[in-house]
């Protein structure tokens, strides 16, 4: 399966891999931001994996991990820069020495420079999609980064650019405001639909690059059990946007709306995990899930949904009819300004 990133015109897998989960510790007084202790080796184990059973894709951001994440993910793709595309982010501050977290930056001058830190990290001397990092900044700072967004893509510095933002108000006119603008990054799994903002992209000719399509792990299937993550693991911190997980454990109102749709996912002999993907990209063409893997067999699993394909249309038919009141019950709030996350 393959995608169009947007009105790019650059084409990638329809599935990516997202790497904010190989960027280890890292934190903003007690805060903490990643998903535990991280084994570099098997991160690029991981990423060859995806390589190798056609994902090329990968999404990082520059503060994940105080630039860790871009570091590994370089690393992984020397001498294979021109198989991928490779998306990062830029917004949050961090001290890469001591892998601290800081405060957003939306100043033209810091994009240049976080832009100059990436690719140092990356080992390129270009990104394919560069997207504003700041969920919730006003429309009016944003879109007073466009010029500088145009003129890096007139130096070769990046191809296109997006935003990672909940908002479809901001999505749109950000899609608009900017020639070379080609993906929204938001916020959507099978629990948590986003029509929003699918709307604005397939109204702007935008890629709908999907975060959370596996709901931080809760359609992975095995937390069900009560297993709990560690004390370093961000979804152990209990941020108010973190609605899956409390106390380091799944949040026990999600299991009803797991189990409703589990037997459905799961028809065709995908697991659960590749049902969930499969819902996405039967949900809209525009569909680019990014689900983080950390260990070779979790991008074995994830990729495998590729040989499956996007749900029919009567099954995303029953899972709509499933869970069309279930999910407006749980608290949905979006990832926001409060934290160098949402994404």
């Amino acid at each position: 399966m393959r995608r169009i990133i947007g009105r790019s015109g650059i084409e990638t897998s329809a599935l990516g891999m997202g790497c904010w989960v190989i960027s280890g510790p890292w934190k903003g007084g007690d805060d903490q931001f990643g998903w535990g202790a991280v084994d570099d080796d098997e991160s690029i184990r991981t990423i060859h994996r995806a390589l190798d059973l056609g994902v090329t894709f990968f999404d990082t951001a520059s503060n994940y991990g105080a630039g860790h994440s871009e570091s590994v993910l370089g690393r992984a793709l020397a001498g294979r820069r021109e198989e991928v595309v490779v998306a990062s982010k830029w917004g949050w501050t961090f001290d890469e020495r001591t892998r601290e977290a800081g405060g957003s930056d939306a100043s033209p001058a810091y994009l240049r420079e976080c832009l100059e830190g990436s690719l140092r990290r990356l080992g390129t001397d270009y990104i394919d999609l560069y997207q504003l990092h700041i969920n919730e900044l006003p429309i009016t700072e944003a879109l007073d980064l466009v010029e500088t967004l145009e003129d890096l893509v007139a130096d070769g510095r990046i191809r296109s650019y997006g935003w990672s933002t909940d908002n479809a108000e901001h999505a749109r006119a950000f899609a608009i405001a900017g020639a070379h603008c080609t993906a929204i990054q938001h916020d959507m799994s099978v629990l948590r639909d986003a029509a929003d903002v699918i709307a604005v992209c397939e109204a702007t000719g935008q890629a709908s690059i999907n975060r959370g399509p596996l709901a931080m792990g809760l359609l992975s299937g095995k937390y069900n059990d009560g297993r709990t993550v560690g004390r370093d693991d961000v979804r152990s911190q209990n941020f108010d946007w973190q609605i899956y997980f409390r106390d380091g454990a799944i949040a026990p109102e999600w299991l009803p709306h797991i189990e409703a749709v589990r037997e459905l996912l799961t028809s065709g002999g995908r697991t659960l995990a590749q049902g969930a993907l499969a819902w996405l990209w039967a949900r809209s063409e525009t569909t680019i899930p990014i689900p983080g893997c950390r260990t070779v067999a979790q991008v074995e699993e994830n990729a495998g949904a590729l040989q499956y394909g996007p749900l029919s249309r009567d099954e995303f038919a029953q899972v709509e009819e499933v869970l069309k009141d279930a999910r407006s019950t749980p608290d949905t709030k979006p990832l926001g300004e409060e934290t160098p996350l949402n994404g």
